[in-house]
Order: structure tokens, then sequence, then C-alpha cells
């Protein structure tokens, strides 16, 4: 049986019917009329993954303008961290939309604006004093670490990896290294910026993969000895997940050895958490995996539930370097974000969703792998920590066909790097929305021909 909405519903969605519920074909003749809007008056450059035209959601449910409902297995990319409008965050907005809107953090003092920075300080995984800057994204997060990096240190050149992806703004589109198309026609980008290999070998004949921590070491004394000196480096940016790149966990042995090499030289080892941060892999920071401490964190996404809220925050000794006019935001930290910023942290930690995440994600690895066992001519790999999970196919086309079969079936999932489909559903999915997602995962899979 389907999974159903068990809680009574305020955004109006049908708790009677199961979950997913297709009755029109995708999309449906509502959805047509948005798609045709849009393809007229929106950029291009936008990469819609399939014909989703949501209307309104609840929990890990998404009801379309045409009435079909949809399991969730993506949450807005990994950004409705609580579920779909959830109540304290729903309420949250609109009691601060009642008092304040806007005004601007960079000239005055908001409240809500040195609250959130508390709370969020409060469960980042550095000892001593942090300081937080507020932004409106997780691109611009990044690009104030960059700034910041570069000033504290009085050093130049950073260090990213193959497969990164920080953002398409131009100093963390000059970080990202996922996909050519990030860079092409904008060149040039940002001097200064190498990249050297992430914790894995190249995928094997099969379209496997293996860890290999030496071939990240080993570019990066190469580079050290014939690019640059590595008291020149400012920052090594890195991903404790790597996102976009495909899913990938490195070894928790490879994350101490890199800050180990940070330390010998110097170097601030920077945590972009965007994706993997605010409880997705079961713990309030993925980097906490490893048990090591960076010297800047970023965070946004998941931050506050589905309002644009990131932040960068490191040990307060570094942000102290710079002073008043060094980096602003008119709307960075503005107050309704905020307000949702802070029941998010507040949600995570009173409704335990990060044990949730652990359970229902081990939970959601058994079944894949056993998906993966039943199909091992398709998928060649499955992989994650909490609700953070890839699953790696022979070729992008076959991952293509999985995901639209998904679609078609009512179910949300999302492609990142080459040939994954990665799993992120919000940190309240269920042990039965987990069971009818497998389910109905195996149906697609099922129908992708092999």
């Amino acid at each position: 049986m389907s999974a159903t909405i068990t809680e009574t519903d305020q955004q109006g969605i049908d708790t009677s019917r199961p979950v997913p519920d297709i009755r029109t074909a995708l999309p449906g003749p509502e959805g047509q009329k948005v798609l045709a809007r849009d393809g007229a008056v929106t950029s291009p450059s936008l990469p819609r993954a399939y014909p989703l035209v949501p209307k309104r959601a609840s929990g890990s449910t998404m009801e379309d303008v045409d009435g079909n409902l949809f399991l969730d297995l993506n949450a807005g990319i990994a950004v409705n961290s609580t579920g779909h409008t959830h109540p304290a965050v729903v309420t949250a907005v609109k009691e601060q939309a009642d008092k304040l809107l806007h005004y601007s953090a960079s000239d005055f003092y908001l409240p809500i604006y040195s609250e959130m920075c508390q709370a969020l300080a409060e469960t980042l995984p550095i000892d001593g004093p942090t300081r937080v800057f507020l932004t409106n994204s997780g691109a611009e997060a990044v690009e104030g670490a960059i700034k910041l990096a570069r000033y504290a240190t009085g050093r130049s050149h950073l260090i990213s990896f193959f497969g990164a992806f920080h953002g398409r703004t131009y100093g963390a589109v000059s970080l990202t290294a996922s996909k050519a198309k990030y860079h092409k026609g904008f060149g040039p980008l940002l001097q200064g910026v190498h990249h050297v290999p992430y914790a894995f070998a190249e995928v094997d004949e099969n379209g496997r993969r293996s860890h290999d921590e030496e071939a990240t070491f080993r570019e990066l004394e190469r580079l050290f000895e014939t690019e640059v000196d590595p008291k020149e480096v400012a920052a090594i940016f890195l991903e404790p997940v790597q996102g976009e790149g495909g899913y990938i966990i490195p070894p928790a042995s490879w994350v101490q050895r890199l800050r180990a090499l940070c330390d010998e030289h110097g170097i601030l080892l920077v945590a972009d958490e965007v994706q993997s941060g605010a409880g997705r892999t079961g713990k309030m920071w993925a980097i906490e995996l490893a048990d090591v401490q960076p010297d800047i964190l970023i965070s946004a996404k998941g931050l506050a539930s589905g309002l644009p809220l990131g932040a960068f925050a490191a040990r307060a000794d570094l942000m102290e370097t710079w002073g008043a006019g060094a980096h602003g935001s008119t709307y960075g930290g503005s107050p309704i974000p905020c307000a949702a910023g802070l029941a998010t942290l507040r949600t995570i930690k009173e409704e335990n969703l990060l044990a949730n995440a652990t359970t229902v994600g081990e939970q959601l690895l058994s079944g894949l792998r056993d998906l993966q066992a039943q199909h091992p001519e398709i998928i060649t790999d499955v992989r994650g920590v909490g609700l953070m999970i890839g699953v790696e196919f022979r070729d992008a086309a076959t991952a293509a066909e999985a995901q639209t079969q998904a679609f078609q079936r009512g179910l949300l999932v999302l492609d990142c790097g080459v040939r994954t489909i990665r799993i992120s559903p919000p940190l309240v999915f269920t042990a039965d929305e987990a069971s009818t997602a497998l389910r109905v995962l195996g149906e697609a899979l099922a129908a992708v021909r092999v």
C-alpha cells in the first residue's frame, strides 16, 4: 500500500488520497500552460530536470497544478529540511511578517539577525569563539568565504577539487569543477584557483569507483613543487560530502589528512556545507563525520527550510581581521529568512531530526542496495549517509531514464554527477514513506531499458 499523509493537512491537500497518486499525463493541461508561458519569458539557462509544476506541498508530499500527488525525495535540492510548510516555520514567518519585513543589517542593528547568528554559532563544530555573516544564498556565502580567507591570511591562491560544486557566481564558479558547462563562455575566471582530485579513483570499466586517498596528496605535492608555494595558499575549499559532483563520501582518514596538511602550511580549511549541512547526514554538519574542525564553514539550502538564507561562519580571530565595510549585504539576514532559520534550528533539535535522518537513511540505503542486487546490470553503486544518498548507474542515459520513470510514477528524485541520482528527502521523511519510495523506485527501475 502507498503511504498516506497521517496529519490533518493545512495546505488543502486531500489526506484521504494515497501518495503518490498520478491522475493526468505529465505535465497535465494546467502544467502545459505554465510550461508554455515559462518557455516564452524565462531565461533558457535554467536547467529543468523534468516538467514538475508544483502548486502546494506539505511534509514530503507535493501537489502539482493538475492535482497530481508526488512523494518528494529531493526536497527542493536538499532545501526543505523540515519538510514543506512545516507549521513551526510557517508560523514564525507569518509572525515576523506582521512585525518587520526588511531593514538592512549591514547598516543597522536587527535583533533577529544577531539571534540567528548566535543560534547558528552554537551548532558549529569549531572550538572557541566564532563569528557569523548571513547571506541570501550559498553562492554568496562562498564568495564571502573567499574574500575572508584571502583577507585574513594575506594569501591569494585557493584550492578546490574536481567534482566540486560551489555555486555559479564568479568566485564560486571558479572553485566549481563538476561540469565544463559551468565555465564555458565565462572566462577568464578568478585567478589563483587550482583543482586536485577528490578522494576517489577513476571509475573502472564496470562503472564502479573506489577510494584513492593518495591521488589527492600526490597532486597536492606536485602542485606545491611546480606551481604554487603552499605559503601562498589561503584556503582549501572542501565539500565534506560532494553534492552535485555525485554524492561522494570521502573516508574520514582523508579529511583528517587534509586538515593536517592545512595545519602544516598555515592553510585555512573551508567546509562548504551548503548541501551537506543542517542535519542532512544525520550530523548537524557533515564534517563532524570525520571528527575534523574547519576554520570557516559555509551553510545555506536547508538552513531556513526554503527561505533564502545562507551563512559563512569562522573562527573569531579570522573574522576579526576585517573591519566595517570590508563586506556587507543589503538583504542578507533579512528578518523573515532569519525567523525561518531560527524555527528550522529549533525544529531539528526538538523533533530529533538528526536521529530520524540516520534511521530512515539506513532504511533507504538497505532497500536501495537490495534494488542494486536486483538490477546489477544498470546500478553500479549505492552510497550515502543519513538522508544524503547517491545511486550511480552504468551511464548518464540510464540515470536520466530512471529519473524520468520515477517522475512518471510520482516519485521526485534528481540527478547529480555524471550518472547518479541523489536521494535527499526532507529530514521528516518517515519509515512508511521510505517503504513507499523503495517500492515505486523498484517499479521505475523495472521499466528502464537494459
